[in-house]
C-alpha cells in the first residue's frame, strides 16, 4: 500500500538507488507513476507493505517500508529489485550497482566509480568536509540524518 513517505516511522526500513545521472523532468514524472503503482501493489505473503518512497536530487529513488505492519520477504524484495532493474532497462541507467559514489560539487551532484573516488582523495580533489550519500543506511531515521554528510563522518571517510 502505498502512503506518504513523511508518515513513515524513523524505524522504516530503506533502500536507496542512487542513479548514474539525473532523470529528466518527463522521466521523472514518468516514474513517479511507475514507483506509485508498484508500491499500491507490493505485498509479502499476500498482505500489503506500506510504503512510500521519495525522489531526491533527480538522481535518488528512496523507498522506505514500515515493518512495523508487515515485514518485507524474500519474494517481496525479489520483486522490487526485478522492478528497479526494469527501471533501469527502461530508462538506460544504472540504479543498482553499489561499486559508484555519489557526492556534492556545491549544489551538483557527481556520480563517480569507487575508483576514480579513491583517485580524487589521492589528488585532494575531495576532501574530509566533501558532503557524501551514504546509501548504506538502513532505516529512515537514519537516512534523515546520517545520508547526506560530510565525508569523514561516512563510510567514505577511509579513502581520504
Amino acid at each position: 500500500m502505498l502512503v506518504e513517505f513523511n508518515t513513515l516511522p524513523e524505524t522504516a526500513r530503506v533502500w536507496i538507488y542512487q542513479c548514474s545521472r539525473s532523470f529528466s523532468e518527463d522521466e521523472l514524472v514518468d516514474i513517479r507513476s511507475e514507483v506509485d503503482v508498484f508500491l499500491r501493489n507490493w505485498t509479502a505473503h499476500g498482505n500489503d507493505l506500506n510504503a512510500g518512497y521519495e525522489i531526491k536530487y533527480k538522481r535518488f529513488i528512496v523507498i522506505a517500508l514500515d515493518q512495523n505492519t508487515q515485514s518485507a520477504t524474500g519474494c517481496s524484495i525479489d520483486a522490487s529489485v526485478h522492478f528497479i532493474q526494469a527501471l533501469e532497462k527502461k530508462y538506460d541507467v544504472l540504479l543498482l550497482d553499489k561499486m559508484n559514489v555519489s557526492y556534492k560539487q556545491g549544489e551538483f551532484v557527481a556520480y563517480k566509480s569507487l575508483l576514480d573516488f579513491k583517485a580524487m582523495a589521492k589528488q585532494k580533489a575531495v576532501s574530509k568536509n566533501t558532503i557524501v550519500f551514504n546509501n548504506l543506511v538502513t532505516n529512515k531515521g537514519e537516512y534523515l540524518e546520517h545520508w547526506e554528510v560530510p565525508a569523514s563522518e561516512s563510510w567514505h571517510a577511509r579513502f581520504l
